[in-house]
């Protein structure tokens, strides 16, 4: 298998790789020519690579735009890494691509899209539903029945209370307390928090 995007992110995903899928990451993507290695695998530039070497591959990019960019031009066989040490119920769904990080808990009934990042110590409620290029920061809690749309990102140890509905490509602050629903592309920060302005 292979990962793309040589950063802090990606660091974490072969640990996961390596620790909880046991299995071996064989280089990884990333266009800056002047890095060579990350943990001891080998970067790679991908422009030049065969791609039908290619079995499996993980996007390992925070940034949620860029995420959904590179996995739209890529088709390839996408798949999910779980830290195993992140608590997942037999009844939650995790989408392709998406990684789920230590100590996180994903409860019963909720659904996770494609390319999304739930991060270290995150909580997903049950019943919740994200869709795809989503991240959870550390710490962050989605209470039950919580909904946020594509490309959104819960700042880190941000709270959501139950039932809330989060539009998409939103911006809540970091330790922000959302009592209230937010529209597309805004960015709230606070307690409670509030809309500070608009992305687009």
């Amino acid at each position: 298998m292979y990962l793309y995007g040589a950063s802090g992110h990606c660091k974490v995903i072969i640990d996961i790789v390596r620790s909880s899928l046991e299995m071996v990451v064989e280089g990884v993507f990333d266009d800056n020519k002047t890095a060579k290695e990350i943990l001891d695998i080998p970067i790679i530039e991908f422009g030049n690579f065969n791609k039908q070497k290619i079995e499996e591959l993980i996007i390992c990019v925070g940034d949620n735009a860029t995420r959904k960019k590179l996995a739209e031009a890529i088709q390839t066989n996408y798949i999910s890494a779980i830290h195993k040490s992140a608590v997942i119920s037999k009844y939650a769904q995790i989408g392709d691509g998406t990684v789920i990080m230590p100590k996180a808990v994903v409860n019963a009934a909720s659904s996770i899209g494609k390319h999304c990042i739930v991060n270290s110590g995150a909580v997903v409620e049950h019943d919740c539903e994200l869709s795809n290029y989503v991240h959870v920061s550390p710490n962050a809690s989605l209470a039950g029945n919580v909904k946020v749309g594509e490309g959104s990102q819960v700042g880190i140890g941000a709270t959501v209370i139950q039932g809330i509905t989060i539009g998409k490509w939103v911006t809540i602050g970091a330790g922000s307390v959302v009592i209230d629903n937010i529209p597309d592309y805004a960015v709230v920060v606070g307690n409670p928090a509030k809309v500070m302005k608009y992305t687009k």
